[in-house]
């Protein structure tokens, strides 16, 4: 017998779903280049920001949400080879793709921050590196991208494989948030209040706006800059 159980939260889908936009709006603006490539760094601030609630969500969010619920460790993953792992959020091998998913992600921006297109575009932290290292980090950029995007389809092909192989729909619970699993399994699931909601998502801003803004009055460059506008001109 079956029963229907909260899985993932608000928060976790409101996560997912706009993340997945971002990437395609990322995706587009870098294909179409020229005055696109600003919209292009916006993305990057959003998905940015995405990542870093997520992060504090992973530790302050409900049950499910937390990655100790779900982290991959060794016991967990050797249960579910031999096919005795049982649970309701991601599975061992699902929260591998999703922990490779989110490092990538990271990797991404935090390369995209200090790259440049050598015309008009510069990293929002493209102040605090020389060139060359800008340089090399928008190679890494592009070459991250691609692994990303070899990721991103199989995390797709997987989502196919079970819902049509295994018969597991993961869409559904990613929509709705509930899920239909064996009574067996079935455990209350922690709430939490807005409180932490609202100081994750103050903290998202605080270091969005730092990197944004804020990180160019820590840059020599700025600063060097700033000095040279101000001194007097005979």
């Amino acid at each position: 017998m079956k029963t229907t159980v909260d899985v993932w939260d608000l928060p976790v889908r409101l996560f997912h779903w706009t993340l997945v936009l971002a990437l395609v709006a990322g995706y587009i603006t870098a294909r179409l280049g020229g005055s696109w490539i600003d919209w292009h760094g916006r993305i990057g601030l959003l998905i940015l920001g995405l990542l870093i609630f997520r992060l504090v969500w992973g530790f302050t969010g409900s049950t499910h949400a937390r990655f100790a619920s779900f982290f991959p460790t060794w016991g967990r993953l050797s249960a579910y080879f031999k096919g005795q792992w049982q649970g309701i959020g991601h599975n061992p091998l699902g929260a591998l793709s999703v922990l490779a998913l989110l490092a990538l992600l990271f990797s991404q921006v935090g390369t995209g921050l200090f790259a440049n297109d050598d015309i008009a575009y510069e990293g929002h932290l493209f102040s605090l590196i020389d060139k060359t290292t800008s340089d090399r980090m928008t190679g890494w950029h592009s070459s991250i991208f691609d692994v990303l995007l070899l990721l991103v389809g199989l995390h797709i092909a997987s989502i196919i494989y079970y819902r049509f192989i295994k018969k597991n729909d993961l869409v559904r619970p990613m929509l709705t948030g509930k899920k239909q699993v064996p009574q067996a399994l079935s455990v209350p699931t922690a709430s939490v209040g807005s409180t932490r909601f609202v100081v994750s998502l103050l903290l998202t801003v605080i270091v969005v706006w730092g990197v944004a803004e804020g990180a160019s009055q820590f840059s020599p460059h700025a600063n060097l800059q700033q000095t040279a506008q101000s001194a007097p001109s005979f």
